[in-house]
């Protein structure tokens, strides 16, 4: 042993990752900069390092032991998730494998023996949030009980991007024990094994190798509330874009995809046993996704890749035959008609035709594209390395988009006071919202990251003041469009939405009591508050009755619609988180929208129905519910 302190190094023993070419795990070196590193890997040209390279207390331990660590059910961990829907997903994977070791999770912190934070770098923001809970973790078991302290020392483990971005510095100042990759939560248990060991003096434990396959697709994940109606599930990992602003290819490796059939397998679980409403298939760059395992091959050996149109280019050079993105979405919507299929997130490049087609024909995808321009400037997308121009975004969402998708929400990403950024890039990206009129997005002053393209050959040259100035320009001509826009198409418009329960709010109602307001997502994935007291007829839920043959006739409603008594006489029925409800919109604010609960539905059902179309397809169900409402009743 070289001293107090050492760190754990799990290099060569680390278990291989499953798919269906049975490769084993191919590990980079720490920096995982470039593609050079992979190919010396490739050709057992692996980086080690020595003492000398790691701060001067610690030293590395190579008898990593084979037999997998199991601990007493006695042993706790808490775990705090920061950042994306995929920091979520990868903390469902942490969970299963920490429960498959033995270990109990726990809602109370001061409870865990193992307390973990899954971390995010994209931002400074959100790295200084990770910074200022380790601060407090660290006060806190600074100030536990001796006795306490005797029986099991409480440990804190860093995980995610910034784990892999830091490395050893999250181990300064006493701020971690643990510091764990995206790549490297097989190795957990035998990290957290190796810190509580009597037998062996080990203080602090890292793993953070990046790898070129690990997809954790034999991982079934553990989600913290399995009675949730919707899932996150990781379909692919790492980046290869290497956009001039992204960390994400430094902290999480490069692209790889998960076996096409391991993913439909995880989601039909979560249909069958945990009655799942909707999916949110996951990937730094999602659409892009590719099976290329052996299975995929052989079953599509022909297949070819487009990208969205001709003004788009990839960074990624792509074998031919596989499984694409659009194969994966089909056999998703088609384990069950009434299952919801969103994905996050895609890149704009890789919307072609077949994917916009499929979204238009079934009606479980949801009618939502995330498409992050990132900027509305050809020369400022050139120096992001973003692989389009502004004409060719523009033309993909008004000549492919919309024709096809004509109800579509459209959500994006922007960057104000990016390197170099002039006034006049500025006003690009100011009149390209105000052509798109997105209906969400998400906004943010450039912060500058290490390794990044950026960091490397730009200088951060917009001024401080210059940037939350045209950052509030940004979100203010966006609060106005969308404003604007859902004033336009949603009120008056009957959406399906999915009920995920009750507000902290609530309203009186007509006898003057308070009744909670409830909220839900449309398809578009714009969130609706409603209550129950706006019921038609007796203020009761109906079950809708009406046979879809008979309502969905034509391209009007059905003439004999009026004789329908039972569309407000059914049986009175419940409401209850991850139902489906027809709610029509009322009111819009800002992206939110405020609706009239009109009865309880089904996905399919809807669909049938037609109520999303035209407002000349559903006047006369317009006129029917005003009748049975009262002259309160408004339609746009």
């Amino acid at each position: 042993r070289h001293g107090s302190s050492a760190i754990w190094r799990s290099f060569s023993s680390s278990p291989s990752t499953t798919n269906d070419k049975s490769t084993s795990a191919r590990r980079l070196p720490d920096d995982g900069l470039g593609l050079g590193d992979f190919v010396r890997q490739s050709q057992g040209m692996v980086e080690t390092h020595t003492a000398e390279t790691l701060p001067s207390s610690t030293s590395i331990l190579s008898n990593i032991p084979e037999a997998p660590p199991s601990f007493s059910s006695s042993s706790s961990f808490h775990l705090k998730t920061f950042g994306c829907q995929m920091n979520v997903n990868d903390s469902d994977i942490v969970r299963s494998l920490l429960q498959k070791a033995g270990m109990t999770e726990t809602d109370q912190e001061t409870e865990a023996d193992l307390l973990l934070t899954n971390t995010c770098a994209i931002r400074e923001g959100a790295e200084a949030k990770v910074w200022h809970r380790l601060r407090e973790l660290r006060a806190r078991k600074r100030k536990a009980p001796k006795t306490q302290q005797k029986q099991k020392r409480a440990v804190i483990g860093v995980l995610g991007c910034m784990a892999e971005r830091l490395k050893e510095d999250m181990l300064k100042d006493g701020m971690a024990d643990i510091v764990v990759g995206p790549d490297a939560y097989r190795d957990l248990p035998r990290l957290i094994q190796q810190v509580w060991s009597p037998d062996i003096p080990v203080e602090n434990a890292v793993n953070v190798q990046l790898s070129v396959d690990e997809t954790y697709a034999d991982i079934t994940p553990v989600r913290r509330n399995p009675n949730d109606t919707s899932a996150f599930v990781s379909i692919q990992r790492g980046c290869a874009n290497r956009c001039s602003f992204c960390i994400v290819p430094f902290t999480r490796g490069q692209e790889r995809s998960r076996p096409l059939t391991s993913i439909v397998e995880e989601i039909r679980r979560l249909v069958e046993d945990e009655n799942l409403k909707e999916v949110t298939l996951l990937g730094q760059n999602v659409n892009s996704y590719h099976d290329t395992s052996d299975s995929a091959l052989e079953a599509s050996p022909s297949s070819a890749y487009t990208m969205s149109n001709q003004g788009f280019k990839s960074r990624m050079r792509r074998m031919d035959g596989g499984y694409y993105f659009a194969d994966l979405v089909a056999e998703v919507s088609d384990l069950s008609p009434e299952l919801r299929v969103r994905f996050t997130s895609p890149h704009p490049k890789d919307y072609p035709p077949p994917l916009l087609d499929l979204m238009a024909e079934r009606h479980n995808v949801c009618n939502h594209l995330h498409m992050p321009a990132q900027s509305g400037s050809t020369t400022m997308l050139s120096r992001m390395k973003r692989g389009y121009t502004r004409e060719a975004y523009l033309d993909l969402i008004l000549n492919d988009v919309f024709p096809r998708i004509p109800d579509v929400a459209i959500s994006s990403d922007f960057i104000s006071g990016f390197c170099g950024e002039t006034e006049e890039e500025h006003e690009d990206t100011l009149s390209l919202m105000e052509t798109v009129r997105y209906d969400q997005a998400f906004m943010f002053a450039y912060s500058m990251r290490e390794k990044t393209h950026a960091h490397r050959t730009m200088e951060d040259d917009v001024p401080e003041d210059i940037k939350k100035r045209r950052l509030q320009e940004v979100i203010d001509v966006f609060h106005r469009k969308v404003q604007e826009k859902n004033e336009q198409v949603e009120v008056g418009k009957y959406r399906c939405v999915l009920v995920e329960g009750e507000t902290r709010r609530s309203i009186k109602n007509s006898t003057g009591n308070e009744t909670p307001i409830w909220h839900g997502r449309t398809d578009q994935n714009k969130r609706i508050l409603f209550d129950l007291d706006t019921c038609p007829g007796d203020g009761n839920l109906r079950q809708f009755l009406t046979t879809h043959t008979d309502i969905n006739s034509s391209d009007v409603l059905n003439p004999n619609l009026s004789q329908h008594t039972n569309l407000f006489a059914g049986p009175q029925v419940s409401l209850k988180n991850g139902d489906y409800a027809i709610v029509q919109v009322t009111e819009a604010k800002g992206h939110t929208l405020r609706g009239r609960l009109l009865w309880r539905t089904t996905l399919q059902g809807f669909s049938e129905l037609g109520l999303e179309s035209n407002p000349p397809r559903h006047a006369m169900l317009d006129q029917f519910t005003k009748d049975a409402i009262g002259s309160n009743f408004a339609v746009a």
